[in-house]
């Protein structure tokens, strides 16, 4: 699960980056959880608790605690999480390197979509993180579904239940059993629960 923090004072860009941001992720299989804040002051209120996301946006200009500030505070408590700048100004660059910010962003600009697309994509690639798809002949119809995005798929009477997280949660069905599609999930992050008769996916490094 990626979480990821947007905080800025404008509240219509914050509703355009998340869609933005929820698109890109849901367009790769990730699972996500993005959460909005109006100032710097709320995002730092958080303390330590801000440790659990892994990106955070954060507009410079804001008032009673700057982005440049709440980014420091950020780096109080942690060294890892990629911080994005997104502003309308670009003035800021050196204090921006003092927090080692991944990008900055610019607000007005008229290929937003594809500055932040190469910015998640720079990340990841920092990351390394991978996405793995797998192809299944459900009884619903042949579908391609993130590894990522599968919850647990149980067995029930020669039937196989795969509950997929996309828009929202999702249900397939496929003939079969799961020691028919064991290879499919080895080395995939997936437990193999014998008393519950069930694959349930558990999170593996750099998820929660």
């Amino acid at each position: 699960m990626f979480r990821i923090a947007i905080c800025d004072d404008e509240k219509i860009f914050r509703a355009d980056l998340k869609e933005i941001l929820t698109r890109y992720m849901t367009d790769r299989g990730i699972m996500l959880e993005i959460d909005t804040f109006s100032s710097g002051k709320e995002f730092a209120e958080l303390g330590i608790e801000m440790v659990k996301y892994k990106i955070v946006f954060l507009d410079i200009n804001m008032d009673e605690l700057d982005g440049i500030m709440t980014a420091k505070k950020i780096r109080e408590n942690s060294k890892d999480m990629f911080i994005v700048f997104v502003t309308a100004f670009v003035n800021y660059t050196i204090e921006g390197y003092k927090v080692d910010a991944v990008r900055y962003i610019l607000k007005d600009n008229k290929n937003l979509v594809a500055s932040v697309y190469e910015c998640m994509d720079a990340i990841h690639e920092k990351m390394d993180y991978k996405v793995t798809w797998a192809e299944f002949d459900f009884c619903e119809g042949t579908r391609k579904v993130s590894l990522n995005r599968i919850l647990y798929i149980e067995s029930k009477l020669h039937k196989l239940e795969f509950h997929v997280m996309e828009d929202c949660l999702q249900k397939y069905t496929l003939q079969g059993t799961l020691n028919e599609i064991d290879d499919k999930f080895a080395g995939n992050d997936f437990l193999r629960i014998h008393h519950l008769n069930s694959f349930l996916k558990f999170p593996c490094e750099g998820e929660s």
